[in-house]
C-alpha cells in the first residue's frame, strides 16, 4: 500500500494535481461533472434494473436497454475523467481511504455484473416484454441497483471521512 501512497503523492504534487487543487473552478467543476455522470449511470441503469425486476412493465426491455446504454457509458466516461481530477487534488489522503478502496471495488464488481448481464441475457431480453425475466436475470438487476447505490453512497461518504 505504501507504493500506492507514493504514486498518489507524486500525482498530487504534479502539475495536474496542483491545477486540480489550486484552480478556482477545476475542483467544483469536476464535482458537478462527477454528479452528472452519476445521474446518467444511476438514472438509466436504475430504470432498466427496475424494469427487469418487474416494475414498469409497459416499457419494452430491449428498447429501454438500447436507450440507456449510451447514457450510462457517457456517465461512466464523465465520472472517470472528473474522478481523476477529484483524486489528484487530494491523492495522498484518498489513497489511504478505506472508503475509496470500497468504492473502487464496488465499481469493478458493478462493471463485471453489467458485462456478464449483457453476455448472458442481452438476446433474451426482448422476450421479457411478455414474460417475466428469469430469476437469475432479476437477481443480477437487483445486484446492479444495489451496487450503484452503494457506489454513490461510498462516494458521498468519502467527503466526510
Amino acid at each position: 500500500m505504501e507504493a500506492l501512497v507514493q504514486l498518489a503523492t507524486g500525482l498530487q504534487q504534479s502539475d495536474f494535481g496542483g491545477w486540480a487543487r489550486g484552480s478556482a473552478w477545476a475542483y467544483p467543476a469536476a464535482n458537478l461533472i462527477h454528479l452528472l455522470g452519476l445521474v446518467l449511470i444511476l438514472g438509466g441503469t436504475a430504470l432498466l434494473d427496475l424494469r427487469i425486476i418487474g416494475i414498469f412493465r409497459a416499457l419494452p426491455v430491449a428498447a429501454l436497454s438500447r436507450a440507456v446504454l449510451p447514457l450510462a457509458l457517457a456517465g461512466l466516461a464523465l465520472m472517470m475523467a472528473s474522478g481523476a481530477v477529484l483524486f489528484a487534488a487530494d491523492a495522498e489522503s484518498l489513497a489511504r481511504s478505506p472508503l475509496l478502496r470500497w468504492k473502487l471495488m464496488l465499481i469493478l464488481i458493478a462493471l463485471i455484473n453489467a458485462l456478464a448481464f449483457r453476455l448472458l441475457w442481452n438476446r433474451a431480453a426482448s422476450a421479457w416484454d411478455t414474460v417475466p425475466a428469469p430469476q437469475a436475470a432479476r437477481a443480477m438487476a437487483l445486484a446492479s441497483l444495489m451496487l450503484w447505490l452503494g457506489i454513490a453512497s461510498a462516494g458521498r461518504l468519502i467527503a466526510y471521512s
